[in-house]
């Protein structure tokens, strides 16, 4: 929302507005949530004082019962609490909390009613659940290599109904209903629902607990039905086996349709039988340890690569994070030194790092949540590089990296709530420019003369909680501005004359928030990442797609 509708509010609330601005505020009221949404929460706060005041003071109900409403017919209403009303400082209060009472209680009804739109002939607003289609989640993975022109995924990713093949490693796979499957490679599984699955071939051990128990693995010709708590399944082109580790199964279809197996007892679906049993698949301690040693060796490797990369002359500052958190600060490990060091501030909270336990990152979960530093100097180029794990995008705006003013030639590097990365310069913080959005579909006015670079989106609710390698480079050079996540360009966009500009600078900036210092009100947008940052670095040059890719390789987790 632009600063000059919040201007708005601020105005009617405190009985200031003309009544051209009531009917301006009210038309943006009526055609944007998000006002609409910001009106209420200025509402409630203004009630909120009320109640304090009242205890102080109270006001003759016959001065005070004002039958305002926010709408253009009462524009005389509005008129006489703009200048008529002449009373003392908390009749006013008393006057608005009853005027603001009626219209957080008319706009509660706009927002809320479940009136039958063909009774009232109105269009009522739809509130749309996110959804996403699934069955289980790839929980943790170790060394898989995937079948080439197969689906492909990484660990936290929601499985679809369909294909699952990999020829090497291992795949923790639970399922929505609650049954556990520890698969060995190479492997072919169809994904059925959040109760089956049908194996072609492989190795794999079932955890089914009382809450999923009924889930059913097919495999030649059969279905194993478990009936609690865990079995293990071997299927080969030419041979197919059951076994009961614990608990009991129920096996129907084939020629075995009907058996029951206890524990210890096996069965062979196809083929001819051998003494050999199931012994030796993966349990999940033992799955979870090796994910952690390897985590651990790749967290060295990268410690490795983290020390060279300090050694860039271009890199003006770089928070590895992972390293230490010591008396609340983030170290710069950039060749400039520990002047530019991150101050954390408010609710910033330690987090695990990409490469696990051993590993750090910070989180910015709560709207006061933010790492603070100063930049002074001027840059030829930009490239902010990062990796994230973001759990939402619940606000409109979420901040990676933000100069406090937004002044000539300073930096924003944000989120917007579609998934799409943000990107911007401002070129003259002089001028006030109405300017349509593509984006948006309306017109919108902007304090200063800014272009937005938007990639493609790359981030959908799917993938909460996934780590993500984010780039932006801003090339006055080039003319262009490009885009990445995880090494691959999501966004290039040329630099029009319009809008070039060659000097740039940072100041005082914040990562993972924004809190507008200069702003001159109590209010400030909430743009807080609710997710982790782990590893920022900021270039003074435009780095190459090659070098964005190299860092993206050498910093990357287990399960890419």
């Amino acid at each position: 929302m632009d600063e000059m509708t919040r201007n708005l509010i601020f105005k009617a609330i405190d009985q200031t507005a003309t009544p051209a601005e009531f009917d301006r505020l009210q038309d943006a009221i009526e055609q944007d949530h998000e006002v609409r949404a910001e009106y209420l929460r200025a509402v409630r706060l203004c009630e909120s004082l009320g109640e304090i005041a009242s205890g102080a003071f109270s006001v003759n109900s016959s001065k005070t019962d004002v039958p305002v409403r926010f709408a253009k017919q009462n524009e005389s209403t509005h008129r006489s609490l703009a200048g008529g009303l002449k009373l003392s400082r908390f009749a006013i209060a008393a006057t608005m909390l009853i005027a603001v009472g009626v219209a957080t209680f008319w706009f509660g009804q706009q927002e809320n009613s479940t009136t039958n739109v063909a009774d009232k002939g109105e269009q009522t607003e739809t509130i749309k659940e996110s959804q996403i289609a699934g069955h289980a989640t790839l929980r943790r993975s170790v060394d898989l290599k995937w079948t080439a022109g197969g689906n492909e995924y990484r660990d936290g990713d929601v499985l679809t109904n369909g294909s699952l093949q990999f020829e090497e490693g291992v795949a923790e796979i639970d399922f929505f209903c609650g049954a556990t499957l520890i698969v060995e490679g190479p492997a072919a599984l169809n994904i059925e629902s959040d109760w089956s699955v049908e194996v072609t071939s492989g190795r794999l051990r079932a955890n089914v607990p009382p809450a999923a128990r009924g889930f059913i693995v097919r495999a030649a010709g059969s279905e194993i039905v478990d009936l609690g708590t865990e079995f293990a399944l071997e299927v080969r082109a030419e041979n197919a086996r059951v076994e009961v580790i614990d608990g009991e199964v129920e096996i129907r279809g084939g020629e075995h349709n009907g058996n029951h197996l206890l524990t210890g007892q096996r069965q062979w679906l196809i083929g001819t039988e051998t003494p050999e049993s199931l012994n030796g698949l993966s349990t999940l301690d033992e799955l979870r340890i090796r994910q952690e040693n390897a985590a651990s060796e790749r967290f060295d490797t990268w410690q490795a690569l983290s020390q060279k990369l300090r050694q860039d002359e271009r890199l003006v500052a770089y928070f590895p994070i992972a390293e230490n958190l010591a008396q609340r600060f983030v170290r710069n490990a950039a060749g400039t030194g520990d002047i530019l060091d991150g101050k954390l501030v408010g609710p910033v909270e330690r987090a695990t790092g990409r490469f696990g336990p051993k590993s750090t990152g910070l989180a910015f979960g709560h709207p006061g949540a933010r790492v603070r530093t100063r930049i002074d100097r001027e840059f030829k180029a930009f490239t902010f590089a990062c990796w994230v794990r973001i759990d939402s995008l619940e606000h409109v705006y979420n901040a990676l990296f933000m100069s406090d003013g937004y002044e000539t030639g300073e930096s924003h590097w944000q989120i917007r709530n579609d998934g799409r990365l943000m990107f911007s310069v401002m070129v003259d913080d002089t001028q006030s420019v109405q300017t349509f959005s593509e984006l948006e579909q309306r017109e919108v006015e902007t304090a200063g003369l800014a272009r937005v670079y938007y990639s493609e989106p790359i981030w959908d609710i799917s993938k909460s909680g996934q780590w993500f390698h984010l780039a932006a480079v801003y090339d006055p050079v080039g003319r262009r501005v490009v885009q990445y996540a995880n090494g691959m360009q999501v966004g290039s966009e040329e630099i029009i004359d319009k809008f070039y500009i060659d000097t740039l600078r940072i100041g005082p900036a914040e990562i993972g928030n924004w809190g507008q210092p200069f702003r001159k009100t109590p209010w400030f947008s909430v743009r807080n990442l609710n997710g982790t940052i782990d590893e920022l670095a900021v270039f003074d040059a435009a780095l190459t797609t090659k070098e964005i890719n190299t860092l993206f390789e050498n910093g990357k987790p287990l399960g890419y």
